[in-house]
């Protein structure tokens, strides 16, 4: 199947490591030209050097804090100086920290909201304009399995991701017309350095080996394994890509079957 993304230019969040990075190499595996922001610059400029010479496509790695606004300018910016235009963005950043809620002040809490709410009002803010310049275009948002039903001390994520869904909903129906297409990615547990630091973190909390909380979770998952993040990046691939131009507003799982509710 061509996705028909050779030569469109995508943003990816959160493209140092992880999902994002995982995101961005299959986007450039496909022939897109990828802009790649995080926070850490070395991270982000090794990052796509990997991913450059894997694949040989453009990659341009910007180092940008998503919690700001000045960064994000900056980025996008430099994405438009460099590629001239913005077809496809993935919003994405880390994860709060885990805790219950009496682990956070207000700080905490407005630090959350920056991060995971915020940074994507942002972007999408910024894209957009250039996307209708372009006569449509595709905004993922990646967000988590809490949406739908809450993880066990992630208090922070469980409540602020929430609103994800929700603006991806809004603005599916508001950018409909200008062919711009707006869905959400949901990934269950994918083997992540995020995830193993938060499977390290709950067995700590639980007083249990780490490996028995792996096997707990994997228990419950039907496929019975973790996710790679690769599978979770085609995923993100197809969304971003033409070969999903009939769908927007929806919310794709990917998650082994974990999720047990019918919709």
């Amino acid at each position: 199947m061509d996705l028909g993304l050779a030569g469109k230019v995508c943003m990816v969040g959160g493209a140092s490591r992880g999902l994002g990075y995982a995101v961005a190499r299959a986007l450039a595996a496909e022939g897109a030209r990828v802009s790649m922001a995080s926070r850490d610059f070395a991270a982000i400029d090794a990052a796509g050097d990997r991913i450059r010479t894997e694949t040989g496509a453009d990659v341009l790695s910007v180092p940008a804090d998503l919690r700001s606004a000045a960064a994000i300018d900056g980025w996008v910016q430099a994405t438009v100086g460099t590629f001239g235009d913005v077809d496809g963005l993935f919003v994405n950043t880390g994860g709060p920290p885990a805790g219950g809620f009496f682990d956070f002040d207000d700080q905490a809490w407005q630090d959350a909201f920056e991060l995971l709410v915020l940074g994507g009002v942002r972007l999408v803010r910024a894209a957009v304009p250039l996307m209708r310049t372009r006569g449509g275009g595709s905004i993922v948002f990646s967000t988590s399995s809490s949406v739908r039903e809450p993880i066990p001390n992630l208090t922070l994520s469980n409540v602020v991701r929430a609103a994800v869904p929700a603006l991806a909903k809004t603005l599916a129906a508001e950018l409909a017309r200008d062919r711009i297409r707006v869905n959400n990615l949901m990934p269950g547990r994918i083997d992540t350095d995020r995830v193993r630091h938060l499977d390290r973190v709950n067995a700590e909390r639980q007083g249990l080996a780490v490996a028995d909380v792996q096997a707990r979770y994997r228990a419950a998952i039907p496929l019975g394994r973790y996710g790679e993040p690769g599978e979770y990046a085609r995923a993100a691939v197809f969304l971003l890509s033409d070969a999903a131009a009939y769908i927007t507003g929806a919310t794709l799982l990917v998650d082994g079957g974990q999720m047990r509710s019918v919709m």
